[in-house]
């Protein structure tokens, strides 16, 4: 518990202090400089103290995963959290001079980013607290608040805030289909090769801050793409080629991949009617989709020089079929189909299945309907 010291005075109010876990101050990632590592921290500290007091009373999670959280915090201040049917990010901020509360456009301009609610989070370290001092919406900060082209944020005054975190589950509870998000433009596609650029130039941890090194539109459709966004982090930490399928088989698998959930194991392949069952090593992943889990596996078709992969996804119940609807679909790196790159169940299935002939090196992005939980894009190279 926090001892009454340490609660300052004005806590006797209507603003939400709450504790920071001591777990909270042990745990630590890498981080390519100073600054990103400090804010790296804040953000950590606000979710130790603020998710668990959140998840008492509402359903909730970090979206979109835990093992994501690093590859943000390298790049933009901010925490996003999924309850229920909304979306808050925590913006937290050690300063003791509270004004207003500031908001990277990326968490308001990017629409996969975006959210309902923007919470402002007072960090006090030492005295091992954070405050919610207030919150506004989607639609506030577009509609009022102020762009600061400087450093690509929208900030609110601090009496243009709600200050009581009640008030925002009240409003929820008695108009639930209210919208709290303004339009925003969606941002391009960026082909590979200009991927390949600014990660190469942004992934240099010379450059202090590289949300503001190239135009927001640009780094904006950077982010968006998981498989890059990881990247970029990867790259600022001296991490190369850490996605690579045949290397995790031959080798094991890298820290990142364990962490999101994949695995290396002998797979029971189904080799028709009349063959017997084949084991073989490759890679699974355990998802949750629909309420139900599922299994991804990617295996090879063959020897490995011959660059034949399956991608294949099966309930785990084996007593359930994936049901009629369900869709697993390849992408190039750059989100592009091609031909046959996609398996679509027109009625329920034991199984749906991809299978591709890939270049050394290749990258590709799998992709499932409905959308599994903690679903990040990545890129896996073969």
């Amino acid at each position: 518990m926090m001892s009454s010291d340490a609660i300052p005075l004005a806590a006797i109010t209507d603003r939400l202090y709450l504790e920071i876990p001591q777990v909270a101050e042990q745990q630590h990632q890498a981080f390519s400089t100073p600054g990103a590592d400090w804010q790296a921290h804040l953000n950590q500290m606000s979710l130790a103290a603020f998710l668990p007091w959140l998840q008492e009373e509402q359903t909730s999670q970090v979206w979109p995963s835990v093992a994501a959280l690093s590859s943000f915090w390298e790049l933009v201040n901010g925490t996003a959290i999924v309850c229920e049917d909304m979306r808050l990010v925590l913006i937290p901020t050690p300063e003791i001079d509270l004004r207003e509360l500031r908001v990277p456009q990326e968490w308001v301009d990017i629409p996969s980013w975006s959210a309902d609610y923007y919470l402002a989070v007072q960090v006090n370290p030492d005295a091992g607290w954070i405050r919610i001092w207030g919150y506004a919406t989607h639609h506030q900060l577009k509609t009022q608040g102020a762009y600061e082209d400087g450093d690509r944020t929208y900030s609110l005054d601090e009496d243009e805030l709600i200050q009581d975190l009640n008030v925002l589950w009240i409003a929820r509870q008695l108009c639930p289909e209210e919208s709290l998000r303004a339009e925003v433009a969606p941002v391009p596609i960026l082909l590979r090769q200009q991927a390949e650029n600014l990660l190469e130039r942004l992934g240099n941890p010379a450059v202090i801050f590289p949300r503001l090194a190239v135009p927001f539109q640009v780094w904006a459709a950077l982010l968006e793409h998981g498989g890059w966004r990881q990247r970029l982090y990867e790259r600022r930490q001296g991490f190369l080629n850490s996605w690579s399928v045949p290397q995790w088989l031959q080798v094991g698998l890298s820290g990142l991949a364990e962490q999101i959930g994949w695995s290396t194991r002998a797979l029971t392949i189904a080799q028709g009617m009349r063959s017997p069952a084949e084991r073989i090593n490759g890679l699974s992943r355990q998802l949750a989709i629909a309420g139900h889990l599922y299994e991804l596996q990617i295996f090879p078709q063959g020897n490995l020089e011959e660059r034949i992969w399956r991608f294949e996804l099966c309930p785990l119940d084996a007593d359930r079929l994936v049901p009629s609807g369900f869709k697993l679909r390849l992408l190039t790196e750059d989100l592009q189909p091609f031909e046959h790159n996609e398996d679509i169940a027109i009625e329920a299935v034991d199984r749906l299945y991809v299978d591709v002939i890939l270049e050394p090196e290749e990258g590709l992005v799998w992709e499932i309907e409905p959308t599994p939980e903690g679903y990040d894009r990545e890129i896996l190279n073969f």
